[in-house]
């Protein structure tokens, strides 16, 4: 596992905070949207996913809901990957009640140390991640490279709406995201004072013309974004270069 910077430290302290109930209360705070952009994110690796046979990475797994979204979805084995203890036990949980405990397999690890063999999976998945790196693009070129060629990559993440829709944005994550996060626990506040500015800053500083450039620079081809909800998420995706 690579070394932990100040970045990485406050990470994992934030999901340790709110592991327990996260998948309640990430419905509740995001307004049902969050399911809704798995969903979305999932069918777009369809094309390397629906086959026996395929292998998914679904890196910063969390507590699995993607990686079971995946499972249920398509006919492949998947590697949950995530650097957070409290949230893999959540997964864990998750998967067994699911009853795909033999499809999905999880794995203590972060991103820049990602335990995959290069070219090794068909296709791979990460949410909520690139906020959390120090690098994103040497992410990116990590998790690009362990995508066989051909094989495909997708991401979602928190986005920015633009226009009038903005100040409905700040004002909620501002405002009612920390209001709302009281109700859920002392963790919650954290994260609901930090997610908003932690947005807008990545964003900011890295531009989604920024970003899909990351991303072709990474090897990967054919890529496409989508915002979703009226920005209030996006959605990117690709094929791996070289096939």
């Amino acid at each position: 596992m690579s070394a932990v910077s100040e970045r990485k430290r406050h990470a994992r302290s934030l999901f340790a905070g709110i592991a327990a109930d996260y998948d309640r209360w990430a419905q509740l705070l995001s307004f049902g949207q969050d399911r809704r952009w798995h969903d979305v994110m999932v069918e777009t690796v369809a094309p390397a996913a629906d086959r026996p046979g395929a292998v998914v990475a679904d890196v910063a797994t969390g507590t699995g809901a993607v990686a079971i979204a995946l499972a249920r979805r398509y006919p492949c084995r998947v590697i949950g990957i995530d650097q957070s203890p409290d949230m893999l036990a959540g997964a864990r949980d998750r998967i067994d009640i699911a009853g795909l405990g033999a499809r999905i397999d999880l794995v203590e690890a972060d991103a820049e140390g990602l335990p995959l063999v290069p070219g090794s999976v068909d296709a791979l998945t990460h949410t909520y991640l690139l906020r959390y790196v120090d690098d994103p693009a040497a992410v990116l070129r990590t998790l690009a490279a362990a995508v066989r060629p051909g094989g495909m990559m997708a991401s979602l993440d928190f986005g920015v709406p633009r226009g009038a829709a903005l100040h409905a944005w700040r004002a909620y994550t501002r405002i009612g995201l920390p209001a709302a996060g009281a109700l859920a626990g002392p963790g919650w506040v954290h994260t609901g004072r930090f997610l908003g500015p932690n947005i807008e800053g990545f964003w900011e500083r890295h531009p989604l013309e920024s970003v899909l450039g990351m991303w072709a620079a990474a090897g990967m081809e054919q890529i496409r974004s989508r915002r979703l909800s009226v920005g209030g998420g996006v959605v990117i995706w690709g094929v791996r270069g070289g096939g």
